[in-house]
């Protein structure tokens, strides 16, 4: 039987992998301090299962550890736009509640169990944008923003602890993840609010920016993949196989919202700018697929179900 945490557990990637977590029969200890993106409707979902307990905290006011095999860590500030205007809470969550998790694991009696393997989820940001080609898991570290730069800064202390006080862990990068349920911030929910709302959808720098997609079930996924291979201090991207610019995005989100692209651009605006945008992100994620792991979801296959979702439900 496998006891894991998981923090951010309310949020839009990390209840995706408590819902399999629970579904596999893990016994769930989630975290979760409760920020305007958490969605507590899925306490009510969670706290059906047995196997589940809840703790509303902070990563890095946590206190204590019970015995446990893995913390899986998808607590964190995401949103770029938010860290431009103001850095500190990206600070606090994504660099010194790792550094938390880091010393609760380094500082667990190993009289009765060994300490548990932090599982961090990062975010392929770490590495800035790339023109042509893709990221492996070895490139350096080159982030374009306050967001990106705290998730690296939680990287490299993962990978300092773990050469000093020999901490087990693993990291995952992601592309960038989508579904229902995701807050009404990131691109496709905003662009169906403001579709909503009658208001046009803000698109950055012309929409060329190119993004690859990845359904937050197969990040999931791919959680569970790497822990059912038993490895440990490696360092993982996972993609979803397919990229598009934000401009083709959002021409699909309102090809699915009115069912018909045609003039699609009198729905948007095109002459937004957002610093430190990044040009393309691209992963290689050869090493994970090698243990098994393939994204499921279907971006065109998927969006139509999605936008429907966000049409029909508000959130503020």
């Amino acid at each position: 039987m496998k006891i894991v945490y998981i923090t951010g557990c309310l949020g839009f990637m990390g209840s995706h992998a408590t819902r399999r977590a629970l579904q596999r029969g893990y016994m769930v200890r989630g975290i979760d301090k409760i920020t305007y993106a958490a969605n507590i409707e899925l306490l009510e979902e969670f706290q059906t299962y047995s196997n589940f307990t809840f703790e509303r905290t902070d990563i890095k006011d946590l206190k204590r550890l019970y015995d446990c095999d893995y913390i899986i860590n998808f607590a964190a500030e995401s949103h770029v736009g938010n860290s431009i205007v103001n850095s500190d809470e990206f600070i606090e969550s994504n660099v010194l509640g790792v550094k938390n998790l880091l010393d609760l694991i380094r500082y667990k009696p190993t009289n009765c169990n060994e300490r548990p393997i932090l599982f961090h989820i990062s975010t392929d940001e770490v590495y800035g944008d790339i023109s042509h080609g893709a990221h492996v898991e070895t490139d350096i570290l080159k982030p374009s923003n306050p967001y990106s730069a705290a998730k690296a800064a939680g990287d490299m202390l993962i990978n300092a602890w773990a050469r000093t006080y020999d901490i087990k862990y693993i990291i995952l990068r992601p592309t960038n993840n989508y579904g229902p349920g995701q807050y009404p911030e990131k691109l496709i929910p905003l662009s169906v609010k403001n579709l909503n709302r009658g208001k046009k959808i803000r698109l950055h720098n012309q929409g060329h920016p190119t993004r690859n997609w990845l359904h937050a079930d197969d990040t999931a996924a791919a959680v569970l993949a790497i822990i059912d291979s038993g490895n440990i201090n490696e360092i993982y991207n996972v993609a979803g196989s397919f990229e598009q610019t934000n401009a083709e995005t959002v021409r699909k989100i309102i090809k699915a919202y009115f069912g018909t692209d045609k003039n699609w651009k009198q729905y948007v605006e095109f002459n937004a700018f957002r610093e430190g945008q990044d040009v393309r992100y691209a992963l290689n994620d050869r090493k994970l697929k090698n243990l098994g792991w393939q994204p499921q979801k279907n971006f065109d296959e998927e969006i139509q179900e999605i936008v429907n979702y966000y049409k029909n439900k508000f959130t503020w």
